[in-house]
């Protein structure tokens, strides 16, 4: 059972917390154009010849498993993890440059849930999630991790836990045990 004080409940929290928009990730690369961008999965990096083959943008409607209806604004970009030439990791602003282009033809929600597809071309598509953004040796570098699936009923639950914490008290305690008990 989850409660506050216990470790699942930190990592589910941490999963809900380190998942960014594309809002968020565009706001910080505006200042690291000529950086190397570099996305990392499965413990390495993504190939130097990386490229964006596909941004989708959706609203999607639903019943959740506690059959309250749920509704959410959500971006997919895919990544091909390929290797060519001699080319380096795409930069920062190259990668701004096509969410931009794409904006002209599709309205992007920037609070919108964001959510990356990566495939070699060989192996299967995998959905990961995008933590924050940060500069590493000159290079932008975003971590990406498998996408779980979750329980919009417990989701709810935890995010309003997570909230009471923080309140009680006035910041969040790394230890996440309740700070007015």
């Amino acid at each position: 059972m989850l409660t506050p004080d216990n470790h699942e409940f930190e990592q589910a929290v941490k999963i809900m917390t380190d998942d960014i928009t594309i809002g968020d990730l565009l706001g910080f690369l505006g200042g690291h154009k000529d950086k190397p961008l570099v996305f990392s999965y499965d413990g390495r990096a993504v190939k130097p010849g990386y490229h964006v083959t596909e941004v989708k943008a959706g609203e999607f409607s639903a019943l959740d498993c506690g059959a309250n209806p749920e509704s959410w604004t959500e971006i997919f970009i895919q990544l091909w993890d390929v290797e060519e030439g001699e080319r380096t990791h795409m930069p920062s602003g190259k990668f701004t440059a096509i969410i931009r282009k794409v904006t002209e033809h599709l309205a992007l929600d920037p609070s919108a849930k964001l959510t990356f597809e990566v495939s070699d071309g060989i192996a299967p598509m995998q959905l990961h999630q995008a933590s924050k953004p940060t500069v590493v040796n000159g290079e932008v570098h975003v971590a990406l991790s498998p996408r779980p699936a979750s329980c919009k009923p417990r989701d709810r639950w935890l995010a309003e836990q997570a909230k009471e914490s923080v309140s009680c008290c006035g910041s969040s305690r790394p230890d996440s045990q309740p700070c007015c008990n």
